[in-house]
């Protein structure tokens, strides 16, 4: 059996009738909404006008904010237990939760579902695709974004202790060379990409490094229009 095709049959498997049934009502919601229209991401280029070191490092990270609260990014940051999908961020379907060592829950195994590649899905399927990768799966809640303000979330990107140990130039590579971080603008069929592209996003990440890494102290969450 090829690895697409056990993938295909573990998510079947997992998902279960209810599972199924839920997922098909949203996606027959969703198909009856418009399809977001994927965001442009400016160049650093772009805030240079902007005189103030400060300020214009506030709104390099304001726009690295696009990709950061898409729903790409911040589907797999939840605040809670669980994970969200799709582009209006509903619960995840089939229901899977992170370990809580502390309550005695066991994590959800995500390979169960997701392969090392996204893989087409059709036939009876409410799902266009199923997203994969190698590494798949939700950051840890040390890593939770969901709920919180742009500013928030940069100082939270800043802290060592809060950011799986990055300094800023780990957090820049990861932001423009990690191959999970690459699979926001490759998602599949069926997913609005994240805005621009990961070249982009890692030059606005050095430049906001560059000119300080200030956090924007007022910006709310930015969501894709």
């Amino acid at each position: 059996m090829s690895i697409r095709s056990a993938a295909l049959a573990s998510f079947v498997a997992c998902s279960g009738a209810i599972a199924l049934a839920a997922a098909s009502t949203l996606s027959t919601a969703l198909a009856q909404q418009p399809a977001p229209t994927p965001m442009d991401l400016k160049a650093p280029s772009e805030f240079e006008s902007i005189g103030d070191r400060t300020a214009r490092s506030q709104a390099l990270f304001t726009e690295l904010g696009k990709v950061l609260t898409h729903p790409r990014c911040m589907n797999c940051h939840p605040a809670g237990a669980s994970p969200t999908q799709n582009d209006d961020r509903h619960p995840h379907m089939p229901p899977v939760f992170r370990e809580d060592a502390d309550a005695g829950t066991i994590g959800t195994t995500c390979a169960g579902c997701h392969s090392s590649e996204n893989f087409a899905v059709s036939g009876a399927s409410t799902y266009k695709s199923v997203p994969g990768h190698a590494r798949w799966g939700f950051a840890p809640l040390s890593m939770a974004w969901q709920g919180r303000s742009l500013g928030d979330i940069c100082r939270q990107l800043k802290d060592k202790d809060r950011n799986g140990g990055r300094d800023l130039a780990m957090l820049q590579e990861h932001i423009a060379k990690d191959d999970l971080v690459a699979w926001g603008w490759k998602p599949g069929p069926g997913r609005v990409p994240a805005p621009g592209n990961q070249e982009t996003a890692g030059k606005l990440a050095q430049a906001w490094i560059d000119t300080g890494a200030a956090c924007p102290e007022f910006a709310p969450e930015i969501r894709p229009q």
